[in-house]
């Protein structure tokens, strides 16, 4: 082989290491003090009348304790990326992450679909078209394999992922996959005609979009939250 071909061959395969390194690298969004790279959806700032840190946790600040609600959004845009957290919740709580979501004046739901968080037993939605509904499941779209999964109830932590690859999307509790299904496939949109998204414009259609943690009124904790794109 060629010197020059040889040198082309080292430059290529340092190029594609840089380039897996790059993908594999996580960003911390909150370590247990310091939140970097999230905001106040709409906003420029980190909203500290809705969220606050305490003992190692980001936690809302619930209506209750005068809390004004405001949801925390990624700094950037996602297409494929993987996100990680662990999350409780108070009796009764309610929250979700979402994702693909295009920040406007309208809410992050609008367009963004949403892995529920919630206290599966006391909020109300744990019942509601069951289930739907209940945490881990793509809201109001994707609730099979929710009897079984491995679920801690209010007070205690869970930790989840979402893992979007090539339009195939995860998602994961505590060790389990609970969900899975193919953006932008036939049966999403079906899904989707059948629920109250139907007509809603924008909806699950962004090619890429801002992670989306709810503020929903209720007090809910987040730790060890972090992202990385694949």
């Amino acid at each position: 082989m060629k010197k020059t071909n040889i040198l082309l061959l080292g430059t290529l395969t340092l190029a594609l290491n840089l380039t897996a390194q790059a993908a594999d690298k996580w960003t911390a969004l909150f370590d247990g003090k310091k939140v970097t790279g999230l905001r106040g959806y709409g906003q420029t700032g980190f909203p500290e009348n809705s969220w606050k840190v305490e003992n190692g946790a980001l936690k809302t600040i619930p209506r209750s304790k005068g809390g004004q609600p405001c949801d925390l959004t990624t700094d950037i845009s996602f297409t494929d990326f993987e996100f990680e957290c662990e999350w409780k919740v108070s009796p009764g709580g309610n929250s979700g992450i979402m994702y693909r979501v295009l920040e406007q004046k309208k809410p992050a739901y609008v367009t963004g679909p949403e892995l529920q968080v919630l206290d599966d037993e006391r909020h109300k939605d744990g019942k509601i078209r069951f289930p739907l509904r209940t945490a881990g499941s793509l809201y109001e779209l994707i609730g099979k394999g929710m009897k079984d999964k491995p679920y801690n109830q209010a007070g205690q932590w869970n930790r989840v992922r979402i893992v979007f690859k090539a339009n195939n999307v995860q998602h994961w509790l505590n060790g389990a996959k609970i969900v899975e299904y193919t953006w932008g496939s036939d049966e999403i949109k079906a899904l989707i005609n059948k629920s109250k998204f139907k007509g809603w414009k924008g909806f699950m259609q962004q090619p890429k979009g801002h992670i989306v943690i709810q503020h929903h009124g209720e007090e809910v904790w987040y730790r060890a939250i972090r992202v990385r794109k694949l």
